[in-house]
């Protein structure tokens, strides 16, 4: 088969390494790609959400499969112009991107069919969104409807917050995103993340992970992408998983195949779990970043397979397996991210970490200038290492990060500490 991938991060680059290693595979082509992904693809100059674009390319390398990694592109409709073109895409169409594309659209799914999360109010004007706030109290949720690069969700602990926090919506810097917002419930647990593999009508699970949101040790500091991940998640057990299943991920399935907008690809279920059990916090419509750099690495079976049988509607019956092992990774990232950073700076030592045992470098804001490998981004290297567990994992990831040669950029310390604690505990 010859493959397209789109996208150019982390996630991208522990997609393309996993689906090289399919036997299916004849050619893997990646969209715009990085130099990571440039050891197991061909690169070509095309944006992921270059819709028209991408079209072309794939019609023109007549590629069997194409497999999209990022939201941007889903959400505005790069799979409906796919199938409109007669090939064959990995991801949800337009309108079951939704799910992530707006939040309203979710929480108001999941009102009607009983799916637990946060009580919410959708808001249409400032004026709203400013009385949800006062209704609610502090700490409260207050979140742009549409995709905001991360910039979108504030956790707001006091009232002067939450406020500031609407204003910020409404007031024109996050454009489409912020057209409307919604204003939640604060909910106290603990947050993890379960994906599944869905084909439109059946749900697999495909592993769970948690990630670091903060910039800083001990979670301080402001929020981010994800400053590293872990998987297993301890705080999921067999029994909450399969209760998330079954409560959240199944019927959130079955609701888009009866409203008509059958679900297909990767459905990442953010959760936080509490005393009374696991409550939905977000869905993305695509695997998350770094979450993916620990999940992939663990996958015993073959993905690309897997995809096409998604793509198919043959999931019924299966079963992904994932070997028992934790993988652990670690960002790092340009001084200053997530605030503003510096681009270009040289980083070296890269082959010498992954000459560690059990360590992968995942690249995802790096560039090529001059035959230097560069920063090119604020989230630039995910250093995964596995281990027997947590631990473990955590010693040979951190082994690895420090033979990396890059005075700009820094790395959080702690990546997976309750997760290590709680094995060296065990």
């Amino acid at each position: 088969m010859i493959v397209l991938l789109l996208g150019s991060g982390g996630r991208e680059h522990a997609l393309a390494a996993s689906i090289a290693r399919s036997p299916l595979l004849t050619k893997l082509i990646a969209a715009p790609g990085n130099p990571g992904i440039a050891q197991h693809a061909e690169l070509r100059p095309v944006a992921a959400d270059d819709v028209a674009g991408v079209v072309a390319l794939a019609k023109a390398e007549k590629v069997d499969l194409v497999v999209v990694g990022p939201e941007a592109p889903l959400v505005a409709g790069v799979v409906d112009a796919l199938a409109e073109a007669g090939i064959k895409a990995f991801g949800p169409s337009a309108a079951a991107a939704r799910l992530e594309g707006s939040k309203a659209f979710t929480k108001e799914l999941c009102e009607r069919r009983g799916i637990p999360t946060a009580a919410f109010r959708r808001c249409r004007t400032a004026e709203e969104g400013h009385a949800a706030v006062e209704a609610f109290g502090a700490p409260v949720v207050v979140k742009a409807d549409g995709l905001a690069a991360g910039k979108g969700v504030v956790v707001a602990t006091t009232l002067q917050e939450a406020h500031a926090a609407v204003d910020h919506v409404f007031g024109g810097d996050l454009g489409a995103a912020g057209a409307e917002a919604v204003i939640e419930e604060f909910m106290d647990g603990e947050e993890a993340s379960l994906f599944a593999l869905c084909d439109g009508t059946t749900a697999l699970l495909f592993g769970d992970a948690q990630d670091h949101k903060r910039a800083f040790d001990g979670d301080e500091g402001p929020n981010t992408g994800g400053m590293g991940a872990y998987s297993p998640a301890p705080v999921l057990s067999h029994a909450l998983i399969e209760r998330a299943m079954a409560e959240i991920v199944r019927p959130t399935v079955a609701a888009m195949k009866e409203d008509g907008t059958p679900f297909v690809g990767f459905l990442y279920a953010g959760l936080m779990v509490g005393p009374d059990g696991p409550r939905l916090v977000e869905y993305n419509v695509r695997f998350g970043d770094p979450e993916a750099q620990v999940v992939l690495p663990r996958l015993k079976d073959d993905l690309l397979e897997l995809m096409v049988a998604a793509v198919d509607g043959r999931l019924a019956g299966r079963k992904p397996a994932f070997r028992p092992e934790t993988a652990l990774a670690v960002v790092l990232a340009a001084k200053g991210y997530p605030g503003a950073y510096r681009k270009g700076s040289e980083i070296r030592g890269i082959e010498a970490a992954e000459k560690r045992p059990h360590v992968t470098v995942f690249h995802a804001g790096t560039a090529i200038e001059n035959g230097r490998l560069v920063a090119a981004g604020g989230r630039v290297l995910a250093v995964t290492a596995t281990g027997a567990d947590a631990s473990e994992a955590q010693m040979n990831a951190y082994s690895a990060v420090d033979l990396i040669d890059w005075p700009e950029g820094f790395c959080r310390r702690d990546i997976g500490w309750r997760a290590a604690a709680a094995s060296e505990e065990g």
